[in-house]
């Protein structure tokens, strides 16, 4: 297998919501593992995500877990998720159903450089960069 470069989100309780709306948002292959399925079958954490890990048909590969009570979980603006190529049609579906329920910062539209380009914070509060590339 090569290497492969994928983002790694965390969330405090909602990893499995969060991971359930990007697998409608993008298809794919979802797959779901609690603490408690791996060593930690009582307490608060038993039923919190330890590890989800999203496969689309397309090679999108996005991975989640939820924090453990008692570790900081501090979301910040230092990450961007950025979805960018030049197939229109996916990529705005990819905007329209990101955006839905979240804040646009960034309209979705043609920019100085020439490409059509959107950012957004989706409902789970990460944020998304969305490019379409233009032919030259």
């Amino acid at each position: 297998m090569a290497s492969v470069l994928n983002p790694y989100l965390s969330f405090r309780d909602d990893a499995r919501q969060a991971m359930e709306f990007y697998e409608s948002v993008f298809g794919g292959t979802l797959t779901v593992n609690t603490f408690g399925e791996f060593g930690s079958p009582e307490g608060a954490d038993a039923e919190k995500i330890m590890h989800a890990q999203l496969v689309a048909e397309n090679g999108f590969r996005l991975m989640a877990a939820d924090t453990p009570a008692g570790m900081d979980h501090n979301p910040g603006t230092n990450i961007s998720v950025s979805l960018s190529g030049d197939d229109a049609g996916d990529l705005r579906g990819y905007w329209d159903k990101l955006s839905d329920g979240g804040t646009v910062t960034v309209p979705f539209e043609k920019q100085m450089w020439g490409d059509e380009f959107g950012a957004c914070v989706d409902k789970f509060g990460i944020p998304w960069m969305v490019n379409v590339v233009q032919q030259a």
